[in-house]
């Protein structure tokens, strides 16, 4: 009976050890996840709510307040031109309506260049800076850059056709550079510059002054342009750039030689003696 006892009080004892240690070992976790939550809390960083798209918007489409929301964003990491509540997306008296200018992923914040204006359309007008105006240029595969243009890109534009006489001492095909580094706004029928591919455009728009639209006009009416693209990085501008086919060819151009009129010379012949000379006289003619 007493080995019995002794037995169970052994396994008491047993029993009782290993809850202290079970309980000894959850209270050191609770107390080192307490701490790290401790922790935590003194190094939050300072956040804003940010408007977001709550789905994927494209170029233009019509969003309300249903296709976004809001989310904290760190304030030191706020994007230049994002709607927070100091900068709200529908101004209280204002239409509830904006237009996509620019595609938007999921959860991507909604910013002032990529949105219209409450109630404005998303025209080729939203995209023209004060003073510039549209103007359509016609391409092709070799004069479009092989369909690798973007809305929002550079070009310069060349112009090649044929100089008269009247306009050079030389003439034939002439290609020179008319316009560097304007920028592209639309490529065909649309504005949206993430065009999937390569796209073989008809035509390209560019925005330039209202003097560059009637150069190119006159250039387009009375020869060929061609586009060279612009490296996104270039901040250079081309300068003054004429190629002829002499020089392409390394042919050095020949002076034109003055053509004099000899003048008209009358004579008469007479004898003297055995001897016929030619005596000049005063031309009657």
């Amino acid at each position: 009976m007493r080995a019995v006892f002794g037995l169970v009080l052994i396994v008491g004892f047993a029993l009782a050890g290993g809850a202290v240690y079970m309980a000894k070992n959850y209270i050191g976790a609770y107390q080192h996840e307490l701490a790290k939550e401790r922790a935590a809390r003194a190094q939050v960083v300072p956040t804003v709510e940010v408007y977001v798209a709550d789905r994927q918007l494209k170029y233009g489409e019509p969003f309300t307040a249903e296709d976004v929301r809001t989310v904290n964003w760190p304030v030191n990491a706020i994007p230049e031109g994002a709607f927070t509540g100091d900068n709200v997306l529908w101004p209280e008296g204002q239409s509830n309506q904006r237009v996509v200018l620019r595609a938007m992923e999921k959860d991507e914040a909604i910013l002032s260049v990529k949105v219209t204006e409450p109630g404005e359309e998303a025209g080729l007008t939203s995209r023209l800076e004060r003073g510039m105006r549209a103007f359509a240029i016609k391409v092709d595969v070799a004069s479009g850059v092989s369909g690798f243009l973007r809305p929002g890109d550079r070009v310069d534009v060349y112009w090649t056709g044929q100089v008269g006489r009247e306009l050079s001492s030389e003439s034939g095909d002439v290609t020179k550079l008319i316009e560097p580094g304007v920028k592209l706004i639309a490529i065909d029928q649309s504005a949206a510059g993430d065009l999937d591919g390569a796209v073989i455009a008809q035509t390209v728009t560019v925005a330039v002054k209202p003097a560059q639209v009637a150069a190119l006009a006159q250039a387009q009416s009375t020869g060929r342009l061609a586009l060279s693209l612009v490296g996104a990085d270039d901040d250079t501008v081309a300068g003054a750039i004429e190629i002829d086919q002499r020089t392409l060819l390394g042919i050095e151009t020949k002076e034109a030689a003055a053509e004099v009129k000899a003048a008209e010379v009358c004579t008469i012949k007479t004898r003297r003696g055995a001897e016929v000379v030619e005596i000049p006289i005063p031309c009657t003619n």
